[in-house]
């Protein structure tokens, strides 16, 4: 693995870089208090490849690799976690599951309006009452000649109202039976398909959360992905990379937390001193640097071993698990530095404290990172 950062990679960075200091940075708190879905803001990335990173250009994509992704989610999310953890969603989860188990009509129809943000992508798997345990989901699809009727209700989706193309994951078969779910692309103006409920979050609030609502959606069977009962292996797989984009993410906002307490610690003076120069506080940045450069180090083995195509089902899991924690505790930490200030709207500090504790949810909490690492590890 070569330690060094590409020349690519780091333009992509500084692109992405740019555009968020520009056009999400001065935006970051109203957005938040008033939990706005900036749409805009995606549509404007999407001219920049930012919207279709690992589409191919054949599709209007960037056509670049995961090392690139992940610099761009840690830019975005450096400035704002919400943007980043939209970003993400639409990337690696819609888009990349698409990417990797389309037929190439479907490859063809969808993702040059995904890639380009002409289009916002959601993905569908989580239920109310089947979160980890998907394999009882009650959303349910039946064949019905050359279409599908899809029925149920899908929960905690990104751009569950506003996503133009949704990715769902519907059972096919009996509950807990093998192979009983299967993969179908939703147009939002397709009939019987609307969103719900959107949640009041703790933090991530101006990334929108949402219900969707099926109620008899006719799906025309040229819409299903892949397989009929092949829905959750594919969901598995999408996950795998889904991920390191949790991982990178959390990595943004860890890196942001810290960025912002270093420099903060250099400008505070207590007893006629920056409180830098306190053990009690240059020790919490020592933490915090070295656990960034571990979680970082996880992250970018998950990416090699994803652009090689070798298996990474437990790397991405110890990559996500580690930054996301390490995330919740660099934030934590740096609250404290900043004391008082930290704990007000003020200073940065306290969204990223806000934010990062979703990391340790989606995508598989911290608890199933853990069912997968020890099931890998258990194997040999």
């Amino acid at each position: 693995m070569n330690f060094e950062t590409s020349e690519l990679t780091q333009q992509v960075a500084q692109t992405a870089r740019d555009f968020a200091l520009q056009h999400i940075k001065p935006y970051v708190m109203t957005w938040d208090e008033s939990q706005e879905f900036p749409l805009q803001v995606f549509r404007e990335m999407g001219k920049l490849g930012l919207m279709g990173v690992m589409v191919p250009e054949k599709y209007e994509g960037a056509g670049l690799g995961y090392f690139e992704y992940v610099a761009v989610l840690q830019e975005i999310g450096k400035v704002c976690g919400s943007i980043g953890l939209s970003v993400a969603a639409h990337n690696s989860l819609c888009t990349g599951h698409i990417l990797a188990f389309g037929n190439e009509e479907q490859k063809q129809q969808f993702l040059p309006k995904l890639a380009t943000g002409q289009w916002l992508g959601a993905w569908g798997l989580t239920e109310p009452n089947t979160g980890s345990d998907a394999g009882n989901m009650k959303t349910v699809a039946v064949r019905d000649g050359d279409h599908w009727v899809l029925n149920g209700t899908k929960c905690w989706i990104t751009h569950g109202k506003s996503g133009d193309l949704a990715v769902v994951i519907a059972r096919t078969g009996e509950p807990r039976s093998k192979d009983n779910a299967t993969a179908f692309l939703v147009e939002r103006s397709t009939p019987g398909f609307s969103g719900g409920k959107k949640e009041n979050k703790l933090g991530m609030r101006a990334s929108e959360t949402a219900e969707m609502i099926f109620d008899n959606c006719r799906i025309p069977d040229s819409n299903r992905l892949g397989e009929v009962g092949a829905g959750f292996k594919q969901s598995l797989k999408v996950l795998d990379g889904g991920r390191i984009s949790i991982a990178a993410l959390s990595l943004g906002i860890a890196k942001g937390a810290y960025e912002a307490s270093v420099q903060y610690s250099k400008e505070r003076y207590q007893f006629d001193q920056p409180i830098s120069n306190f053990q009690g506080i240059s020790f919490k940045l020592a933490d915090m640097a070295t656990e960034i450069e571990a979680a970082e180090l996880l992250t970018l083995q998950a990416c090699d071993l994803k652009m090689r195509g070798n298996p990474m089902t437990k790397e991405a899991a110890m990559a996500k698990y580690f930054a996301s924690e390490v995330a919740v505790k660099v934030a934590n930490d740096a609250v404290q530095v900043f004391g008082g200030y930290g704990y007000t709207k003020d200073f940065p500090v306290e969204k990223y404290y806000r934010d990062s504790k979703l990391c340790t949810i989606g995508e598989g909490t911290s608890e199933i990172q853990k069912l997968v690492i020890s099931r890998e590890v258990l194997k040999t």
